[in-house]
């Protein structure tokens, strides 16, 4: 199935965390299944990412938003 939507998954992650891996498996089967790009970025590649997401990688942002936690804080 592939969409005109142009979403987009990012995965921010950092090498070692178990959870970015579990994240990434389903994050891939996802977007595979609906047809959306994804992408995954590093947080030690970026000292402001760092500094920010260090303590709650795994995060998963669409079209660049914590939609995830935003909807559910509502």
């Amino acid at each position: 199935m592939t969409t005109t939507d142009p979403h987009v998954i990012t995965l921010l992650s950092r090498a070692g965390c178990h959870l970015c891996d579990d994240a990434r498996e389903v994050i891939a089967r996802v977007a595979t299944d609906l047809g959306v790009r994804w992408e995954e970025l590093d947080i030690t590649s970026n000292d402001s990412h760092l500094r920010e997401y260090w303590d709650k990688v795994p995060v998963t942002l669409i079209d660049g938003e914590e939609r995830l936690r935003a909807a559910l804080t509502r």
